[in-house]
């Protein structure tokens, strides 16, 4: 059985895909997508706490599409450096920063232009000072070696091809017994042929 994906995938026109979907999301998050979107469904669905997705800006919140909440593996302390693998428009890594506080620092790694724009603006407005969000994907990460203590993503790496090498960087910009957690969709039986070459399928 293979769960990888055709090695004659497009990877250039998947991930134009995919930041295309992704910048729509950014400027456009009412509109019609076939994925949940929002801090409400955040809260009823994936469990983040209500009032504490309250406190973020707006901009930011509404264009929040997880699929888990990798908060909710294990507590982030104060202090520790973390790091959002596919941040968005911030949520999670704006959360991250309230945990880790002052002394931890939090980066944001996104490809889409205008999710980033949204995540640095909701960083500022929260007066997140230790936030940073950086230009860069699952498979290129602009980090040096070990440098953090926990790596988060929600529902990033499913849309990654090349998974082997997303891991690959993660274990390297992990420090020794730093910690992953990931929120993400898996399947339990092989995919046919046709659904592995469906770009649309993989862009969501």
């Amino acid at each position: 059985m293979t769960l990888v994906c055709p090695v004659d995938l497009d990877s250039m026109q998947l991930r134009r895909e995919v930041q295309e979907m992704y910048s729509r999301v950014a400027t456009s998050p009412d509109g019609t997508f076939h994925f949940h979107r929002g801090a409400a469904y955040a809260a009823q669905w994936l469990g983040y706490d209500a009032a504490e997705l309250a406190t973020l800006p707006i901009d930011v919140t509404q264009s929040f599409a997880g699929i888990g909440n990798p908060h909710a593996i294990a507590p982030l302390a104060a202090g520790v450096s973390v790091l959002d693998i596919g941040s968005g428009a911030g949520t999670d890594l704006l959360l991250a920063a309230r945990h880790v506080g002052p002394s931890g620092r939090a980066i944001g790694i996104d490809m889409t232009a205008e999710m980033r724009e949204r995540a640095r603006a909701g960083a500022q407005q929260c007066d997140l000072r230790h936030v940073d969000v950086l230009e860069g994907d699952a498979t290129h990460l602009p980090l040096e070696d070990a440098s953090v203590d926990i790596v988060i993503s929600n529902g990033v790496l499913n849309l990654v091809p090349e998974k082997d090498r997303a891991f690959a960087e993660i274990a390297r910009v992990l420090r020794p017994g730093g910690r992953l957690q990931v929120a993400d969709i898996v399947t339990g039986v092989e995919l046919s042929e046709a659904i592995r070459r469906d770009i649309d399928l993989w862009t969501g």
